[in-house]
């Protein structure tokens, strides 16, 4: 793996601090985005701490017709499973803000995971984001780039990635490559848990794990909950 900036990392008290500086990094990048852009481009993680972010969003102050809605993956499961991001973050978040139908880009992922990815790259191509929301799993992998698959990190590699053997279930789904979550102008990572502790101390020490391979200009961002830190 070549040299990426390093990772910086906050650490908060609990979960509520994590989702409460994530509430207000996402203010921020909204409000610098559509003052100097005219529009604001955010991927979407899935997973409990997020949704608690998603809960309080309603309530920001801004222009939702301007925001464009992104994954970073999903499971390859009917639409309106519980399992799905998509429809997490709409019963969330998005089913109570303006944000237009064609800004919501969710991804096909019920048509499999050939078909999905070939479609969701015509949605993401020459798309830089704005902010990308990201989890960490116990694994150390990160929205659904596991452990000894490919990751989509190498010059030229495609944006979106098929993934059929994931090592959660379901094994068929659909992923943004770590070159393409990585363009983005922030990265930041929500971490909570006493479960991720293994995980951020094999990424503290400089191991090669997936969420290692997610990197922007300024190196991305880790919230983490004191909790999750390694004892």
């Amino acid at each position: 793996m070549s040299a990426q900036p390093a990772a910086h990392w906050r650490v908060l008290l609990d979960t509520q601090a994590v989702c409460d500086t994530a509430i207000q990094r996402i203010a921020q990048a909204a409000c610098q985005a559509l003052a100097e852009r005219g529009a604001f481009h955010i991927v979407l993680a899935g997973g409990g701490t997020p949704k608690a972010v998603y809960e309080a969003l309603p309530a920001l102050p801004t222009d939702w017709s301007r925001w464009h809605v992104y994954y970073g993956d999903e499971r390859c499961l009917p639409p309106e499973h519980a399992d799905r991001n998509s429809r997490m973050a709409w019963q969330a978040w998005l089913s109570r803000v303006a944000v237009p139908a064609g800004q919501h880009h969710i991804m096909p992922a019920e048509l499999g995971p050939v078909r999905a990815a070939e479609r969701y790259a015509k949605v993401v191509s020459g798309v830089r984001f704005d902010l990308t929301l990201l989890g960490l799993g116990e694994d150390g992998h990160t929205a659904s780039l596991f452990p000894g698959n490919p990751l989509g990190d190498a010059a030229g590699s495609a944006d979106v990635l098929a993934v059929s053997n994931a090592a959660k279930p379901p094994p068929e789904r659909v992923s943004l490559s770590a070159a393409c979550l990585s363009r983005s102008r922030e990265v930041i990572f929500l971490v909570s848990g006493t479960a991720k502790r293994d995980a951020v101390r094999r990424w503290r020490a400089g191991e090669d794990i997936p969420a290692a391979h997610i990197h922007c200009g300024v190196g991305v961002d880790v919230l983490l909950e004191s909790a999750s830190l390694p004892q």
